[in-house]
């Protein structure tokens, strides 16, 4: 199809130059349902955002809206603080019972703001806290938030540079194939543990996403992220896993760390956990690590009830029978055979991929390529974003509620437009 670009003036003359995601997407989106999205003007649009990874359920969720609608239209407590509500509590029980007692997790659950990077802040508060101690290892190509000691623990070179100021207390270490395996896991991180005169400050905890999203889809291998735990644990660390992007079932079970059996001291939840696109995140942690005062750590919207409710309705619709999990696993390898023979078709563009669940990334050996795919893709009616460094990797994150018609759709289309740039 053919799309000409609406008048955005409005946008442009009042909005802020900030704005990022419309200008590779340039439509004025007015409904959605599912996998899709309608412009104004009736173009329609298959979904491979999924709001960053907030709507692993797609849009307007029939099952979630009703959810939302009967406790609106009963006048149900919409802002909370963090009050008692019955709204709160149904999201607790369900929580604990669906969640948390299958698979044996021993954490206690605060609710520290709305979004993600308010979950990263009191992790890293509380880790500080516990340990009394600054600093905070992170990863290269990590990506936390955008608020100060999250952008103090992300790899992004542009993201870091508006803070505008030095982010400090933070020490990157290189994540799991960084140097292409040629050395040995960990082996600098030990050595600069072992060493009184490394410069490196006793870390109070590690921070790490077992897939990088922003950082270009990088896969943490299970056993790397095994090896890290046990570090943490020797060395008197705490483990943080952000699972803001990557949890509620993205990569395939609940949390992206159970493929790898371990058990992080500390959690961070949002994006998906809502089930509905709206804001609401969790800071998860071992009950021997409950050391807040009451108050310490607080937040005006962090009772966003209508998030609980959403939420409620998503755990016992989609985790309740256990299936959610074979589902994105089905669909994963779905779109793992789409991506080899697409890169086996154009091998000239020094393709490659990787990803987990149905998080993937298409990497091209030209970085402008992902851009020029995924401008293509959208005026065939394809959302795509890039990630990585260098933007040189188109993001694959479709609902995990798509049918497979629809992902087979997507594919074909992703194909057409990688076809097109070349």
């Amino acid at each position: 199809m053919t799309i000409t670009p609406p008048a955005l003036s409005v946008f442009e003359s009042l909005e802020s130059e900030v704005r990022s995601y419309c200008r590779g997407w340039p439509a004025v989106f007015d409904r959605a349902q599912g996998a899709r999205l309608t412009d104004e003007d009736g173009h329609s649009y298959l979904d491979f955002f999924a709001g960053a990874g907030s709507l692993n359920y797609g849009h307007n969720n029939p099952v979630l809206k009703r959810a939302l609608l009967d406790y609106i239209e009963r006048d149900g407590i919409t802002h909370g603080l963090d009050m008692a509500t019955t709204a709160k509590r149904a999201f607790l029980e369900t929580f604990q019972n669906v969640i948390l007692r299958p698979r044996d997790l021993p954490y206690k659950v605060m609710f520290p703001g709305p979004t993600g990077t308010n979950a990263v802040e009191a992790a890293l508060k509380l880790a500080r806290k516990v340990k009394g101690r600054e600093s905070i290892v992170s990863f290269t190509n990590a990506f936390h938030g955008m608020s100060l000691g999250s952008l103090a623990v992300t790899g992004n070179a542009f993201k870091r540079a508006g803070a505008g100021i030095p982010l400090v207390h933070g020490t990157p270490m290189p994540f799991d194939n960084y140097l292409d395996g040629r050395v040995p896991d960990f082996l600098w991180f030990e050595r600069l543990l072992e060493d009184q005169g490394s410069g490196l400050n006793k870390p109070a905890a590690v921070i790490v996403e077992t897939v990088q999203g922003e950082g270009g889809i990088n896969v943490a291998r299970a056993e790397w992220l095994r090896a890290l735990a046990d570090l943490c644990r020797r060395r008197d660390m705490l483990l943080i896993v952000d699972d803001i992007q990557m949890g509620c079932g993205r990569t395939g079970a609940f949390f992206s760390f159970e493929e790898a059996g371990i058990v992080p001291d500390i959690v961070t939840v949002s994006k998906s956990i809502s089930g509905y696109g709206l804001p609401l995140s969790l800071c998860l942690f071992k009950g021997e690590l409950d050391v807040w005062e009451p108050g310490e750590h607080n937040g005006t919207f962090r009772g966003n009830n209508p998030a609980f409710v959403t939420a409620t309705a998503a755990l016992d619709a989609y985790w309740a029978d256990g299936q959610m999990e074979k589902h994105t696993l089905a669909r994963g390898e779905q779109v793992e055979q789409a991506l080899l023979a697409l890169c086996a078709e154009h091998t000239r563009l020094g393709a490659s991929y990787r990803g987990r669940g149905l998080v993937w990334g298409l990497e091209f050996a030209d970085p402008a390529r992902a851009s020029e795919v995924c401008a293509r893709a959208f005026e065939l009616g394809l959302l795509l974003e890039t990630s990585g460094p260098q933007s040189e990797v188109v993001k694959l994150l479709p609902p995990l509620t798509i049918t497979p018609e629809e992902l087979d759709e997507g594919l074909r289309t992703l194909a057409r437009a990688v076809a097109a740039t070349v």
